[in-house]
């Protein structure tokens, strides 16, 4: 009757929480993007839209399709993902009893000497049978926050399965545009190739006509061959790129299909890029970042109510027999209920020790939250000012690439009547190969950078799972 009596004293106390109740860490949020102010603010952020939205390119969207369903990264995040899940289940389970039963069965003959003892020498047996109930009263919170802290750590791997989908997404999208700039380059550099081959050729007829030098024609053959050089170069780096696509995709090295030319996948018009205080909410790394935040604060409290004693209650219920045919004859229940107080005196400081070591995770977890963020505003503004940036450059090497190729057409033909030296063919036309290169390197750099702005940005925050997986149909376009 007692223990009755103190069961409701019990269950009062167990709504007791020692610890700190968890706060988000305070983040230096600026007021908008640094060149944030170049978009148009009444559009939709690029966060907001879906993936295939920005990707609009229909063979870039069944790579994305193919890397989501096979990235060995992201099928590892998502067994993570499982095995984080079934962890905090198994922290939850402490809330509730723990239900186990017992028996026991043994048989014997007491003899000395070959003297039967005082029992006669009987056979002699004996049975048990008993059901536990056992439950810890959680009165400090102790069970609270470890089953707070498994949550959170549940959590923070959902969030870094959504960063790398996000970043697998984001891989494939930028490696896909280097490659067909890559193929821009080549055919950049074969149609350079073939110029110098003309010129070449247009060199030699003059010398045997008597009307150019051995060294005009050797000029142009070393120029030539330079051009020509660079194509099994880049040759190599579309290999190279195309194994480093197939890896996402999750397939062995091979062939990526591809159809048209860089220039034909314009990228998405400018888009704002939304508040920087909705980057906390959006960006994956930052997410997970504050869910290790909440676990490492539920784990403080979990060293804090090691200080106090822990209560348990215990109940058996079942059947003892001696002799055996006791238990037939259903004579012998057999019944208990008990409670026990445990609590540390003295461990040589080793529960102090603990909360420091709880407390300085905590510390680390809130800089690492904060760090994070910080990173975060930093990503945004660089891709915002590479975008701005890049629009700048591309207007003036189209300048430049067009002036370059009148003045190769001008100049090819003052050489052919006689108007122009060598000298001023190869300098047009050496001037204009890298010029063409260089604005290759900036259309895929224009593609590349919106990929980045939109991983950035945490870009398609608002889609489930099967909207990744499964976007709707007619989203190519």
């Amino acid at each position: 009757m007692r223990l009755a009596a103190l069961f409701p004293l019990i269950l009062a106390l167990s709504g007791c929480v020692v610890g700190p109740n968890y706060h988000r860490p305070r983040v230096q949020t600026p007021a908008q993007f640094r060149g944030a102010e170049t978009f148009a603010p009444q559009a939709e952020p690029l966060a907001d839209l879906p993936w295939w939205g920005v990707y609009a390119d229909p063979v870039l969207q069944d790579l994305v399709r193919t890397a989501l369903a096979n990235n060995y990264d992201l099928l590892t995040a998502t067994r993570r993902v499982e095995q984080a899940r079934a962890m905090a289940a198994e922290a939850r389970a402490a809330f509730y009893p723990a239900v186990g039963y017992e028996s026991a069965l043994s048989t014997g003959r007491n003899e000395f000497a070959g003297n039967p003892t005082v029992n006669g020498g009987a056979v002699r047996g004996a049975f048990a049978a008993v059901g536990r109930v056992s439950w810890e009263a959680d009165m400090w919170g102790r069970i609270r926050r470890s089953n707070e802290a498994a949550l959170a750590a549940y959590l923070q791997t959902e969030e870094a399965r959504r960063g790398v989908r996000l970043l697998v997404a984001s891989e494939t999208a930028q490696a896909y545009f280097e490659l067909l700039g890559l193929d821009l380059q080549l055919q950049i550099a074969r149609r350079t190739t073939e110029s110098f081959d003309a010129t070449v050729s247009l060199f030699q007829r003059r010398l045997e006509g008597g009307a150019a030098s051995r060294l005009d024609t050797s000029r142009a053959a070393a120029a030539r061959a330079a051009a020509a050089a660079t194509i099994p170069e880049l040759e190599r780096q579309i290999l190279l790129k195309e194994n480093q696509i197939s890896v996402v995709l999750g397939r062995n090295p091979g062939p990526i299909e591809r159809h048209g030319s860089l220039l034909e996948r314009q990228p998405p018009p400018a888009i704002p890029a939304g508040l920087p205080s909705d980057l906390l909410e959006r960006r994956p790394d930052v997410r997970s970042a504050e869910q290790l935040v909440r676990q490492t604060n539920a784990q403080v409290g979990v060293a804090q109510a090691a200080y106090f004693p822990r209560i348990g209650l215990t109940a058996l219920v079942g059947a003892l027999s001696t002799p055996l045919s006791d238990i037939v004859d259903g004579r012998t229940p057999a019944f208990s209920f008990a409670s026990n107080l445990a609590g540390p005196l003295y461990q040589g400081g080793a529960l102090k020790a603990r909360k420091r070591e709880a407390v300085a995770a905590w510390e680390q977890a809130r800089l690492g939250y904060q760090q994070t963020a910080l990173g975060a505003f930093r990503d945004v503004a660089d891709a915002l000012a590479s975008h701005e940036k890049f629009e700048q450059i591309r207007a003036q090497q189209l300048a430049t690439v067009a002036a370059y190729r009148e003045s190769v057409d001008v100049v090819l033909k003052r050489y052919a009547s006689g108007r122009s030296s060598y000298f001023e063919v190869l300098e047009a036309q050496q001037q204009l190969f890298p010029a063409e290169n260089a604005e290759a390197v900036t259309e895929i750099n224009r593609r590349v950078v919106i990929v980045q702005l939109y991983k950035a940005l945490g870009g398609g925050w608002k889609l489930n799972d099967e909207e990744w997986a499964n976007p709707p149909a007619g989203s190519e376009r």
